[in-house]
């Protein structure tokens, strides 16, 4: 695989060929599919328990919603984007966070954010809504830029406390992995709660919610596997999944034809951004 002219050299495990990951990611995407992503995570229960009961409060998205996507954006950014200094950095400051996340006694559900299968259950989250979404966007990827996007995209879990080795061996083995894991979820009705709170913006201004609630949960519940609707109770029609279709690949039409770092806002701005943090010495998260 080539890389584009004048493009960033990124750093790759033994497994990876190089690649510009920047290729493959949509700035809008994070706009359309971060919620349902969330839903994903959380609809494991220890995953979902510990947001829920986590006694962090900075990190609430209820509470700080716009810090929270700040957070949550820039570790994506680090975790694809960054070098080697950048991943050590922040995974040091999540781990500071991290430390706190765990279950009390009397906990209905047992949780550690430092758990590593945990997070790679989160990492396979994020690494399957990217992987969908470009794939609605612009059309499957072929064999080789695949392949290479998903070894890239074991980052998402190595940056913290996945080892290499828990990563999926490829893309054949990744889907086994995601099929059981994912019969496997299931939401309550504590999580669902919260979910629906997401789902419908509760976290923003009363005309935010009136003005973006209905179309926020549009992109939700059509984002979403099927098992999840089910789990929530949410239909979804033919009619709503081509009108879902259109959108993407007329936003990802426009996003082609763009060079790579405006397609590839606001990740390089939220990496830029903790870069800068670092050198003066702010909090990352």
């Amino acid at each position: 695989m080539t890389r584009p002219l004048g493009a960033q050299s990124y750093g790759t495990t033994d497994t990876e060929q190089p690649i510009d990951p920047r290729r493959f990611l949509d700035g809008s995407a994070g706009l359309f599919g971060a919620a349902a992503n969330v839903i994903m995570q959380l609809s494991k229960p220890p995953v979902g328990y510990g947001v829920v009961e986590s006694p962090v409060e900075t990190g609430n998205v209820m509470v700080h919603p716009f810090k929270r996507l700040r957070t949550t954006i820039t570790y994506l950014a680090v975790a694809l984007l960054g070098n080697e200094d950048d991943r050590a950095a922040y995974r040091e400051a999540v781990d500071s966070v991290h430390k706190y996340v765990r279950s009390r006694a009397g906990s209905t559900v047992k949780y550690n954010a430092f758990d590593p299968n945990l997070q790679l259950w989160v990492a396979a989250c994020l690494y399957w809504g990217a992987r969908d979404l470009y794939e609605r966007m612009h059309g499957p990827m072929d064999e080789a830029d695949a392949d290479a996007f998903y070894h890239h995209a074991a980052r998402l879990g190595t940056t913290l406390q996945v080892r290499p080795g828990q990563w999926p061996v490829d893309r054949e083995a990744f889907d086994r992995y995601w099929a059981e894991n994912l019969a496997n979820t299931s939401i309550d009705p504590k999580i669902k709660a919260y979910f629906e709170d997401l789902i419908d913006l509760k976290m923003l201004p009363k005309p935010f919610q009136l003005a973006f609630g209905g179309i926020h949960r549009f992109f939700v519940i059509g984002l979403l596997p099927q098992h999840l609707r089910d789990e929530m109770g949410m239909t979804w029609s033919p009619r709503q999944d081509r009108l879902l279709a259109r959108i993407l690949r007329t936003v990802g039409a426009a996003e082609g034809v763009m060079p790579a770092p405006v397609r590839s806002f606001p990740l390089n701005a939220y990496l830029m951004d903790m870069r800068l943090r670092r050198r003066l010495g702010l909090r990352l998260v």
